[in-house]
């Protein structure tokens, strides 16, 4: 496990030169069982992920209030997905998974916790021809993007979110950015080694070296979406990015319900909670939800 704090790793990249070259994941589709099982129970909602989860269904929340039907894009075995329509019971779900073993594991959590609005559909994101010109009211991606083998595939996926969305639909896409040096890809790869297995933490490093660039997201937003959704990173460095509409406005028993979640995380998953929100508020992104 690495031993360097933060700061200096961040630093480090700052002042590095971009070397690190893009290398996708050898596999599209996670189908390997054990493989699937380890990355699923590793990353449940009470594990190394809850403070990311947390973050970003209430970030979710914010743009899908008033939506009907909500898309999700690469749900995998759909821990976050499950945790936005539960605290989203008036909205209608659909997850899309190309990979089946992720899609058993799904079904399986989504009839666990007895959701009642999520539907789970196997498909690709690069080509949603099951999915009618405008048929959803907000379309989701959280951490599943760099799965995507090249820029053009990015591309397409794109124009399908663009062909599906209703016109100013809600729009919330996630995903890490790339990083300059593997230094910076190891340390953050590994940072929690000791609370995950080791298949967690290597699918962590190869999803850090198969991520786009923050500008490369930026470009095919404002090309294929449109100027009217945002494009946010993490500040100093972009380990994370995001693209998202316009924010709704939260009822005061949802906010107290996500202070409820975050006063519930452990004191390590508050820490990384609230790292997580002030390197977004650095970076530009306002209304706080859990403020």
């Amino acid at each position: 496990m690495p031993r360097l704090g933060i700061l200096p790793v961040m630093l480090h990249e700052l002042l590095g030169e971009r070397t690190l070259p893009r290398e996708p994941e050898p596999d599209l589709v996670m189908t390997d069982v054990d493989q699937v099982a380890a990355y699923t129970r590793a990353g449940r909602i009470d594990g190394v992920m809850s403070a990311a989860y947390l973050f970003h269904s209430a970030r979710i929340s914010q743009v899908i209030q008033g939506q009907a039907r909500v898309i999700d894009l690469g749900c995998g075995p759909a821990t976050q997905l499950a945790q936005v329509a539960e605290l989203n019971p008036g909205i209608s779900f659909i997850g899309i998974e190309l990979s089946e073993e992720m899609l058993l594991q799904a079904r399986q959590h989504v009839q666990s916790l007895g959701l009642k609005n999520v539907d789970l559909v196997q498909g690709d994101m690069t080509n949603l021809k099951h999915l009618p010109d405008g048929c959803a009211d907000g379309v989701i991606s959280t951490m599943a993007l760099h799965h995507l083998p090249s820029n053009n595939h990015l591309e397409k996926c794109f124009s399908e979110i663009r062909r599906i969305l209703k016109p100013q639909g809600a729009l919330y896409l996630t995903d890490f950015g790339r990083l300059k040096t593997l230094r910076s890809v190891i340390y953050f790869a590994y940072m929690n080694a000791q609370y995950q297995p080791h298949l967690f933490s290597l699918d962590y490093e190869r999803s850090l070296r198969a991520a786009f660039l923050a500008d490369e997201f930026a470009n095919l937003s404002g090309s294929k979406l449109g100027t009217e959704y945002t494009v946010h990173s993490t500040f100093p460095i972009p380990i994370l990015t995001l693209i998202k509409s316009a924010d709704g406005v939260l009822s005061p028993e949802q906010k107290q319900r996500f202070k409820m979640m975050q006063e519930k995380l452990s004191s390590k998953y508050q820490s990384d909670l609230n790292l997580i929100r002030r390197l977004f508020r650095m970076g530009g992104l306002q209304n706080d939800p859990f403020r």
